[in-house]
């Protein structure tokens, strides 16, 4: 039967029913407007209904009008597809939804001439395995995107079968053999191909592929030695005459299959000509002394405009680990293998590594090398991300160890001092010089608090600040700072909010970006620092970092200097790493300013043009407005308030000179006090129950058990007891290690005689 007669009463159904309905409606019309115009309703009744069913009539008339024209269309259209089918070389099914065939075209009836099932899959049955599965899956994706295609290898070659959604829920479907697959682009049918798809099995084999190996192989170890392969690799077949080397080029993005092709290297091949250029990977040529004398098609793309013949290899990338020179000469040595090699390319428009595989080859007697190129630009990003945040961390936990020994040392020097100045008053020839020492001992305490924010491991104070009274403080000093060569310019924003910051770590933030600006301009200029109010209406993505939906107050510190060069600007976080001079600069300065900044819960980004000037800008989330809480290990505590108090303290600190001066100081201040040097003792001490204590004062990181673990069990008989923690860690150290010790406060090291003494006094009272 032709397509079109069996495709004819399946399109013609919804017509019918469609003109059965505007055919009743043209009826009910007609008879509403006649029973009116008979009079058959009161006043004025029969009007209404004449009007009405004359709207009815009318609407009945130009639908049926209308439907008989669309019909007449669609019929057409109806021809003009069947027709078009039938002609199809391509054998084509309508199925249902459930798969049975309501029509087929004569290619499908010649083709699948043995059979003439009731269903699609039955049909298939003599192509395909399991042909439910690729019609399921097809029909699937069809549903969704309206059209699904897929090409699959069978015993009997390739074929491709494709679906089209039609109306009320019918399918086309189109079945096509493909006599030769390449998606090679242009040369490629001349290229050994494998059709590899899941467990390593061999699809298909190319003429050129059947050629080289010598035979039709079915599995991928049966040809590869080494498995799994690497794109762009040179690699040993296993071929009827022996051993042979191989550039391996992988395509195809599917997780069911990919296509493999195979260049031929060897030392009778010459890597010249038109076949090298339109190679799917991107090759170099060079001589022994590293020159290039060829380049291809996709290495041209790769490296940019500045390879070209004659050019030295070192001039258009570098080794990462020795130089290209020493990587040539060892590959030249006859006992050399196949050795890959990372090296950066010389662009300037962006960063981009490759990964290079040299195999020997002679040429007219001499010695050449086929050099096989991989784009491992992201390879090597994702690598450094890893080394750095390896770095990063090993740092961290070097500079929070230093910080703790050095903030041990510095509350045994200041302490001392402060013990030293209460016998010697302002006319005492060593005040001055006891002055000096103290001074300088908070001045180490800075630095030790720079490593603590760089590591993220210092103890902030944060409290509600308003930018413009913090850098209306600050700035006296930064105008001292940036010298008078330099203007310090400061804009606001009127309706500044805001923000919840450490405020001593704030302004260190300011001063080092201050003074980095000024650096960067040796003749003089502008450096602005701009406040203003942004709203995020949602998620923004910058730098790798996502600043999510919401307001913020930003600090801008912009320059007119010699700016930064794209390559240095993705490093200026990085610790230890500065453009300055030996001894102008430690590389710590930004560093810290990025731990500070990330700790307070802001983000900072740059953004710089070389010879324009540089801009950092720092975002803080805005905070509601609340009234700062004191603190009472604050600086600011008033040296002439001296509280003597009376009570038991039980100090434990495994360091000698910190427990000597923490005990004489408390004694000054009328307190008895017991001493352990570990928590062990104090343990051991506390098992007299006739011991009266009611504070303990303890340090959190001791040999053996801990301050917060001794702690609890002792609490367990005496709950009442107040404690004060003092470490030269920062609280987040251990606050996470365990559950919150009750009736507890925080005293970070360094910490003066007052600020102890008072803390002490605030827990018992």
């Amino acid at each position: 039967m032709p397509f079109s007669a069996q495709l004819a009463p399946l399109m013609s159904r919804p017509e019918r029913k469609t003109q059965g309905r505007l055919l009743v409606l043209f009826i009910v019309g007609a008879a509403l407007f006649l029973a009116a115009l008979n009079g058959g309703f009161f006043w004025p009744v029969p009007m209404i209904f004449a009007g009405a069913g004359a709207s009815v009539l009318l609407v009945g008339i130009l639908s049926l009008w209308v439907s008989h024209g669309q019909g007449r269309a669609d019929h057409k259209a109806m021809e003009i597809f069947a027709g078009f089918i039938e002609k199809d070389a391509a054998p084509s099914f309508i199925t249902d939804d459930e798969g049975e065939v309501l029509a087929r075209n004569s290619a499908a009836a010649v083709r699948f001439s043995g059979t003439r099932e009731q269903t699609f899959a039955a049909e298939l049955r003599s192509v395909f395995a399991n042909p439910d599965a690729v019609i399921y899956r097809l029909q699937c994706r069809a549903r969704l995107e309206g059209n699904a295609r897929e090409d699959v290898v069978t015993r009997r070659g390739h074929v491709r079968l494709a679906v089209h959604v039609l109306e009320d829920a019918r399918f086309l479907w189109r079945f096509e053999d493909v006599q030769e697959r390449s998606s090679g682009g242009k040369g490629s049918e001349a290229l050994p191909m494998l059709t590899v798809g899941r467990g390593g099995a061999v699809l298909f084999m190319n003429d050129a592929a059947r050629v080289l190996v010598g035979q039709r192989v079915k599995s991928m170890d049966r040809l590869f030695a080494d498995l799994p392969l690497e794109n762009g690799s040179i690699v040993a077949i296993s071929t009827a005459e022996g051993n042979r080397s191989v550039v391996v080029s992988e395509l195809g993005k599917s997780s069911v299959r990919k296509e493999i092709f195979l260049t031929p290297i060897s030392p009778e091949t010459k890597v010249s000509g038109a076949d090298f250029d339109t190679l799917p990977v991107p090759m170099l040529k060079l001589d022994a002394e590293g020159c290039i004398l060829g380049i291809n098609g996709l290495a041209r793309e790769l490296l940019g405009p500045g390879a070209q013949p004659g050019t030295q290899i070192s001039e258009v990338m570098h080794g990462l680990a020795r130089q290209t020179s020493d990587w040539l000469r060892e590959n030249a040595r006859e006992d050399a293998g196949s050795k890959s090699e990372f090296l950066r390319l010389s662009r300037n428009d962006r960063e981009t590594y490759v990964q290079a595989t040299l195999s020997r080859a002679q040429e007219d007697g001499k010695t050449v090398f086929a050099a096989v190129l991989s784009d491992a630009t992201e390879l090597k990003t994702l690598e450094a991300k890893f080394v750095q945040s390896q770095k990063m961390q090993a740092i961290g936990q070097l500079a929070g160890g230093v910080a703790h020994d050095f903030n041990n040392l510095l509350t045994a020097i200041s302490g001392h001092c402060d013990l030293l100045l209460l016998r010697h008053d302002q006319g005492d020839p060593d005040y001055g010089d006891l002055v000096q020492i103290h001074q300088n001992a908070n001045r180490a305490a800075a630095l030790v608090s720079q490593l603590l924010a760089f590591s993220r491991k210092q103890t902030l104070r944060p409290e509600t600040l308003d930018l413009r009274d913090t850098l209306s403080d600050l700035t006296h000093l930064l105008n001292r700072l940036v010298g008078e060569r330099v203007t310090l310019t400061l804009s606001h924003d009127p309706v500044l909010k805001p923000i919840r910051a450490d405020k001593r770590q704030l302004e260190q933030v300011l001063m080092n970006l201050v003074v980095n600006a000024r650096d960067a301009m040796p003749e003089g200029g502008e450096i602005r620092v701009d406040t203003e109010v942004v709203t995020l209406d949602k998620p923004v993505e910058r730098n790798r970092a996502v600043l999510p939906a919401g307001e913020y107050v930003t600090v801008k510190v912009s320059d007119e200097g010699i700016g930064i060069e794209p390559g240095v600007l993705q490093k200026v976080f990085e610790p230890f790493y500065t453009t300055k001079r030996t001894g102008e600069g430690t590389g710590l300065g930004l560093s810290t300013v990025y731990g500070i900044i990330k700790q307070t819960g802001g983000y900072i980004f740059v953004d710089s043009v070389p010879g324009q000037g540089t801009e950092f800008i720092l975002y803080f989330p805005v905070s509601e407005a609340e009234e700062p809480v004191a603190d009472i290990t604050s600086e600011s505590t008033p040296a002439t308030v001296h509280k003597n108090g009376d009570g038991v303290v039980l100090l434990v600190e495994d360091e000698a000179p910190v427990r000597a001066f923490a005990s004489r100081a408390l004694r000054l201040r009328g307190y008895t006090v017991l001493e352990a040097e570990s928590a062990e003792d104090a343990l051991n001490m506390l098992q007299d129950k006739d011991l009266a204590v009611d504070v303990f004062v303890t340090d959190v990181v001791m040999p053996g058990l801990d301050g917060p673990t001794w702690v609890r069990q002792a609490l367990e008989d005496r709950p009442d007891v107040r404690v004060v923690f003092v470490s030269g860690y920062a609280q987040g150290a251990f606050s996470e290690t365990g559950p919150q010790v009750p009736n507890s406060v925080f005293l970070p090291k360094p910490f003066s005689l007052n600020q102890l003494t008072e803390t002490v006094f605030q827990q018992l009272h």
